[in-house]
């Protein structure tokens, strides 16, 4: 037995028998990929995840790699889940984990089997650079922890992770990146602030978290941009996209999710960061997108609330002074949508005492023939389809007078 102290000694030994892995089909299985600050009472993401590991009794493998403290963390998600059906059971996996050897235990043959024979696997929050650090060697190859995983989703389970735990789904993850401003005016390093991640969605589509409460959207931008990336899903706290085996992803939750389309946008080359003809899109909860397709499907509530650009709701100009505000960004775009507006301006600007104070950003948000915007007749919430986003540099002066 693993040497693991208190509540989580109990499910380690349950891994004792190894599972007789399953034969795998061809088709792949679902993602269920978890913004942050998931609550504990967000019965239809819970029980998704539990419906995708095979519904009541379902075995789901707890992953809680990234945590500073993987035995709370993963004694709490185990009881979390089996409170909604499931069969959790904790993985001992995990840099930080007391008394436990973690390269040692990702390539242990019964841990691996108890993975592979699982329905599910659930990612915790924290550091994502621990899961990536557990489930490779240092060589950069696949554990029999991480085979396993992979075993599971190709048959046809189902792989959930929250923040970190949604940050490695790409193959490529933010590791320590400066904050979001500081990333537009300076930059990326790749090893640095983007690292490899384990790609569980496939190479082409790039994935980030907490994206609306920390108006992290800006900062995937300049890293699709560096890795070739034409297409990038941010899903914000408390929400997930579920990504089905035929690519199809439904919005699950409290918020909503950024479709990023860089497929015809123009870059300028240099130090500061300069964009043009980004195509953004808000999936609201019940909304659809299919990647393969690059379709949009409105929530059943709203099948019957595509806006009529004839019959605008606002009519004044639309501007923000902070766009990488909390859900500022999906504030306007709604906004946008739904008025006789052609355009939407967003700024953001920086403090005196900053790295290039001077230096501050345009987010110029554009209707185009191909925009649409629907809205829920129930709730009064926006969904927001193809607006064009240009952004430029602009010059602030320093200091700030008063007016008089």
């Amino acid at each position: 037995m693993w040497p693991i102290a208190g509540s989580v000694a109990l499910a380690v030994a349950l891994l004792s028998t190894p599972a007789k892995a399953a034969e795998l089909p061809a088709a792949k299985g679902s993602l269920v990929i978890i913004g942050g600050a998931l609550r504990p009472d967000n019965a239809a993401v819970w029980e998704r995840i539990v419906q995708l590991a095979g519904g009541q009794g379902a075995r789901i493998a707890v992953f809680a790699s990234a945590s500073a403290n993987p035995e709370k963390s993963g004694a709490a998600l185990v009881e979390r889940l089996n409170k909604y059906g499931a069969n959790a059971f904790f993985v001992p996996v995990a840099v930080r984990l007391t008394g436990t050897d973690y390269q040692a235990a990702a390539d242990n043959p019964e841990l691996a089997a108890a993975v592979r024979g699982a329905g599910g696997a659930y990612f915790a929050g924290g550091d994502q650079a621990r899961i990536t650090r557990v489930l490779r060697r240092p060589d950069g190859s696949n554990t029999a922890v991480l085979d396993a995983l992979w075993d599971l989703y190709r048959r046809g389970g189902v792989i959930a992770g929250t923040s970190a735990g949604a940050a490695i789904m790409s193959s490529t993850m933010f590791g320590h990146p400066k904050p979001v401003l500081a990333t537009l005016k300076q930059g990326l390093t790749d090893g640095q602030e983007i690292t490899p991640g384990l790609g569980f969605i496939g190479d082409d589509v790039f994935v980030d978290q907490h994206l609306l409460v920390r108006g992290r959207f800006a900062r995937m931008l300049p890293a699709m941009l560096k890795k070739g990336y034409k297409l990038g899903l941010g899903i914000d706290e408390n929400t997930a996209m579920v990504v089905g085996p035929n690519r199809d992803v439904e919005v699950v939750g409290y918020k909503g999710a950024l479709v990023v389309d860089l497929s015809a946008a123009d870059a300028r080359q240099g130090a500061i960061f300069n964009v043009s003809n980004v195509r953004l899109s808000y999936l609201d909860n019940g909304d659809r997108f299919n990647i393969a397709r690059h379709s949009f499907t409105p929530a059943p509530d709203k099948a019957d609330g595509r806006l009529d650009p004839a019959r605008p709701y606002y009519r004044e100009p639309l501007f923000s002074a902070d766009i990488l505000g909390n859900s500022t960004v999906v504030d306007l775009m709604g906004k946008l949508i739904d008025s006789d507006q052609p355009e939407a301006i967003g700024l953001t600007l920086d403090s005196a005492n900053a790295v290039q104070p001077e230096l501050g950003f345009e987010f110029k948000f554009s209707r185009t023939g191909e925009s649409v915007g629907y809205v829920s007749a129930t709730t009064e919430a926006y969904s927001v389809y193809n607006v064009r986003l240009d952004i430029r540099p602009i010059v602030v002066k320093r200091p700030l007078y008063q007016y008089r």
